[in-house]
């Protein structure tokens, strides 16, 4: 499988903070990869991985389900875990739920969460007939590109292959009943005009976090996908200051693979 241009996985090697970035669904790390290249130039280790079934074809989706990509976020983790002292997690959209799942599980092995409008909830009529449309439809149309600003493209899938989203709706209910675990500082940023996610996930997730620590931030000019959005230099700015406020020890640069 040939990975699309533009979305291979990333890691640098930096100092003893780290953080782990997690995808969105259909996406690919380039949807995050400014806001790595942005913690890797703070001198912080961070890893981007490449969830299984995405960034080549919608086609190579349709086997994976949602315990291979939290299961590719939680081997990062570990990995991460051995290498640095302190370890934070980021996630958009799904992404966010996979932060979350792993906050819930991993504990005091993380230091923070930080999350873009996360979704937790698939929403809309077709979720009810998904069980039994996914056997007989192979997909439906795409979720990506939803950016205000002129410019920004997103890579990603223009098909969403109807089982792996049966396996996403199952994910999120096992998150949203795994919320009341969460109790690490969090750090919420969504955009009230999103054409992918509602806002309802977001207070969702602030209503059913035990976090006592939480700041909510608007992206009041961006859309679904605000890491590209007008909106990123805030989220990249504001991401970094909650590392900084919580593990002010930041380490030294170091060398980046990847894309």
């Amino acid at each position: 499988m040939t990975v699309l241009p533009g979305a291979e996985p990333f890691r640098h090697e930096g100092g003893d903070i780290g953080v782990l970035l997690c995808h969105g669904f259909t996406g690919s790390p380039q949807s995050l990869r400014p806001w790595a290249d942005f913690l890797a130039a703070r001198g912080l280790t961070v890893s981007l991985p490449l969830l299984p079934g995405h960034g080549t074809r919608w086609e190579d989706m349709r086997p994976t389900g949602w315990q291979d990509w939290y299961g590719e976020v939680d081997r990062e983790l570990r990995v991460l875990s051995d290498r640095c002292a302190r370890v934070f997690v980021f996630g958009l959209s799904m992404g966010g739920a996979l932060t979350l799942r792993l906050a819930a599980q991993h504990g005091d092995a993380i230091s923070g969460i930080v999350v873009v409008n996360p979704a937790i909830a698939v929403h809309g009529a077709g979720a009810r007939v998904l069980p039994v449309v996914r056997h007989l439809v192979p997909s439906t149309k795409g979720l990506v590109g939803d950016i205000a600003k002129d410019g920004p493209v997103e890579i990603g899938y223009d098909r969403v292959p109807l089982h792996a989203a049966y396996s996403l709706g199952r994910f999120f209910r096992l998150v949203d009943g795994e919320l009341p675990q969460v109790t690490q500082p969090l750090l919420l940023l969504h955009s009230p005009e999103d054409h992918v996610v509602p806002p309802s996930d977001s207070r969702r997730v602030l209503s059913r976090v035990s976090s006592t620590d939480v700041t909510e931030i608007l992206l009041e000019q961006s859309y679904h996908v605000a890491t590209l959005d007008y909106d990123a230099d805030r989220i990249f700015a504001e991401s970094h200051a909650f590392i900084e406020r919580i593990a002010p020890s930041v380490g030294e640069e170091g060398t980046a693979t990847g894309g």
